[in-house]
């Protein structure tokens, strides 16, 4: 059991504070430790786990470890795995408060961030795309997609509408 949460709180210690740019670029992280190191959750799982942890308010990060956490290892497990993303960030964050506010507009600063945004998209790409490879298996739920990007970018209805919909339309068509 010891070992069990040792590994929960380094897999979500390393990565949350890898995840550079905010929740979404840390989820392709997660999915590294969760389905490839420690193999907790296969690739199927996990996207159910993001999608019910989408649908729910607050931080990806601290959904999926609670999430993945009472999996392996009940309340306790939850607990530890959340620690292991938030404390570290925490610590990081007050350590580094006054550093960060005198440099914030250094074009060395400046830079190293423009350089690693389109690191960020491509892992959150990467991560889409090995996530909907098994989540379009038949016409239907290409129907569903295509309604969401309507929905999104031509309808601008707000996220929450969408997902509530579309888990309504999932209950009555694939029960």
């Amino acid at each position: 059991m010891l070992s069990q949460l040792w590994d929960l709180i380094i897999a979500f210690g390393r990565a949350s504070n890898l995840g550079f740019g905010g929740g979404p670029a840390v989820i392709p992280l997660i999915k590294i430790e969760v389905v490839e190191r420690y193999h907790w959750m296969t690739n199927s799982e996990f996207t159910d786990a993001l999608a019910v942890g989408n649908a729910l308010p607050g931080p990806i990060a601290t959904k999926l470890a609670g999430y993945v956490g009472y999996q392996e290892a009940g309340w306790l497990g939850a607990l530890v795995a959340n620690i292991g993303v938030i404390l570290p960030t925490a610590l990081a964050v007050i350590l580094l408060a006054r550093v960060l506010m005198k440099y914030s507009n250094s074009p060395v600063l400046k830079g190293m961030l423009k350089g690693v945004r389109p690191v960020v998209v491509v892992l959150i790409a990467q991560t889409a795309l090995d996530m909907g490879i098994g989540s379009f298996p038949n016409l239907i739920t290409w129907g569903i997609a295509l309604a969401t990007v309507v929905s999104v970018f031509w309808l601008k209805l707000h996220p929450a509408l969408i997902i509530l919909v579309s888990m309504g339309f999932g209950l009555l068509v694939f029960r």
